[in-house]
């Protein structure tokens, strides 16, 4: 059934050390250390070091599972990021306002080999670059930010013109073959909100949710978890086309089953998770 991709990414500030290993045992897929809007510029410096030294103690495990997002090209604390990368053990970088593959390659010029670059899109320029963007070298996912792409275009809220760009970053990413993006963050904590904005974001091609409380993790991911009718079903045309030998078409429930419904069904048992599925 493939690689199950991480489905939720807490964001804590770097300055904040004390929420490190929280953030590591909240349940979150990947945790993102924030040296960029969670950070006050006066700030930046105390982050890098907080987050150098915690990382020195973790496993390669843990290690792989954190991301630092960095500031922007246009920041000036962005070459301060860049020089900072080159002396920790970090493996995988998220960078703000991404608006070019080349941005990409001067982030991962500065990590060691084999690290990765989560472009986070949030401008016109980034959205309109994104297929070029996603296809750069090491890339391993993209994000959209919603918030901030609110900002840039002037938008007055939610609405076509921001899944326009959703969409679009979407569909860069399956060009380039890439997992489903990353949807960008819920702002309130109510659960409700949180719910209805990943839908939303799962009806326009994301999978995946940025989260900015611990509490949201769980939410986002029982979210994501197929109700008990649609597990069955999925459960029921693996279990036959498994039985059927490679027929090629089957009937599950007196409807035509073929390729792309059991890839369909393999997408749901995997959301499960390990203690529903197969």
């Amino acid at each position: 059934m493939g690689i199950q991709q991480p489905l939720t990414y807490l964001f804590v500030p770097g300055n904040r050390p004390e929420r490190f290993a929280k953030a590591l045992a909240s349940g979150a897929d990947r945790v993102i250390l924030d040296l960029e809007d969670a950070v006050a510029p006066a700030d930046k410096a105390k982050a890098r070091d907080a987050i150098a030294s915690w990382v020195t103690s973790l496993a390669a495990s843990e290690l792989d599972r954190l991301l630092v997002r960095i500031n922007d090209l246009t920041s000036p604390h962005h070459a301060d990021d860049l020089l900072w990368l080159q002396r920790t053990n970090i493996k995988h970088a998220m960078l703000s306002k991404c608006e070019l593959a080349e941005q990409v390659a001067g982030v991962l010029a500065h990590m060691q080999p084999g690290a990765s670059v989560l472009p986070l899109i949030e401008t016109v320029r980034g959205v309109l670059a994104a297929v070029a963007i996603a296809q750069a070298r090491q890339v391993d996912r993209l994000a959209f930010g919603a918030l901030d792409y609110l900002l840039d275009l002037d938008l007055p809220g939610p609405g076509f013109a921001l899944d326009s760009a959703a969409l679009t970053i979407a569909m860069a990413a399956r060009a380039a073959n890439l997992p489903p993006p990353v949807a960008g963050v819920t702002p309130e904590l109510d659960a409700g909100q949180v719910q209805s904005d990943l839908s939303h974001a799962r009806a326009l091609g994301y999978g995946a949710k940025m989260c900015i409380h611990p509490t949201q993790v769980a939410v986002v991911r029982e979210a994501f978890r197929p109700d008990a009718p649609t597990h069955a079903w999925a459960q029921r045309v693996v279990t036959q086309w498994q039985q059927s030998n490679g027929a090629g078409v089957i009937q599950v429930d007196g409807k035509m089953v073929d390729k792309p419904v059991l890839l369909r069904a393999e997408r749901i048992l995997a959301l499960a998770g390990p203690s529903q599925s197969l």
